[in-house]
């Protein structure tokens, strides 16, 4: 009996010694095939080859379905955004260092492991966190990412598993470079600057001209100040009915106001302006006097009614 002991004891050993070889052993095997072409491709067989415990190293599988005819676009569209991912760690980790690998279950090649999780969408990541050694979990349970956000980058998968492994070598993301968008944006730039040369001497005297500019400033001041951001922001009718089978131009109240009323009190405050400009700047530079008695008893007579116009939409707003 104690023999037997002292047998069952020299031997376990060289079991588990055998055990953890053959799981390294698929772990190189596995390794070899994601160098050559990443992530894998896996059926149903490979799958459970891959998942099944234990094992030392970490696998994440995502689980797809490509073809046009089962109409994922989420499918498609983050497709490349994997490719990337499981590129950036064959590229990153070529021994293998971090225990890590990628793998891609299509639907048409896997099936029987779509029926067994008992899948109604796709595309859905599982990582499969190690179940011996000193990271290792013996549930062996998978952590499921759903794609109940939308389309996913790269980089979001990457934290998401790096946040559910332990700390250790997780080669980074890195991104080819665009070469259409550098050439588009080079194209446009060089484009840009050609315009910019040739079109200077007529661009800048209409930069630095002055009445374009004080144009440009009536008309915003003219603008926001008779309630246009107010109309935008509280989405107020155009125009209202007045209980009368008429239309009501003005709201009444200084808190309400119709789109209709913000372009008449524009149009108001803008006649107004242009009298006082006439009346201050042009009006004195004419040489005619009759001419110039003649305009300042129009833009008087204007400025008169415009006002007068303004004080009585002041009288509706009250009442």
């Amino acid at each position: 009996m104690r023999l037997q002991y002292s047998l069952s004891l020299a031997v376990l050993p060289l079991l588990c010694l055998a055990a953890n070889q053959k799981i390294d052993n698929k772990f190189k095997d596995y390794h070899a095939q994601f160098q050559s072409s990443a992530p894998l491709q896996l059926d149903d067989a490979a799958y459970d080859d891959l998942t099944a415990s234990p094992r030392n190293f970490s696998i994440v599988v995502l689980l797809t379905a490509l073809e046009a005819r089962f109409g994922c676009h989420l499918c498609r569209d983050f497709q490349p955004e994997w490719d990337l991912l499981s590129k950036s760690s064959m590229k990153g980790d070529k021994k293998g260092e971090s225990r890590i690998l990628y793998g891609t279950l299509d639907f048409a090649d896997g099936k029987g492991t779509f029926q067994k999780l008992m899948l109604q969408t796709a595309p859905v990541v599982l990582l499969f966190p190690p179940t011996s050694g000193p990271n290792g979990k013996p549930d062996g349970q998978p952590i499921r990412f759903d794609f109940t956000a939308g389309p996913q980058s790269a980089e979001n998968i990457y934290s998401w598993i790096k946040r559910h492994l332990p700390e250790g070598l997780k080669p980074p993301i890195h991104r080819p470079l665009n070469y259409i968008r550098i050439v588009t944006v080079t194209t446009i730039l060089l484009g840009l600057l050609s315009f910019a040369s040739v079109a200077h001497s007529y661009i800048v005297p209409i930069v630095q001209n002055r009445n374009l500019w004080a144009a440009i400033s009536l008309m915003s001041i003219l603008l926001f100040t008779s309630g246009h951001m107010f109309n935008h922001i509280r989405k107020v009718p155009y125009v209202a009915g007045n209980g009368k089978g008429g239309i009501s131009y003005f709201a009444g109240g200084f808190s309400n106001q119709f789109g209709m009323e913000t372009q008449i009190v524009a149009g108001i405050y803008g006649t107004l302006s242009m009298a006082i400009i006439a009346l201050a700047l042009k009006l004195p530079r004419m040489s005619d006097p009759k001419k110039q008695q003649m305009a300042v008893f129009v833009w008087a007579a204007i400025m008169f009614g415009m006002y007068s116009f303004l004080l009585s939409v002041f009288r509706v707003k009250n009442s």
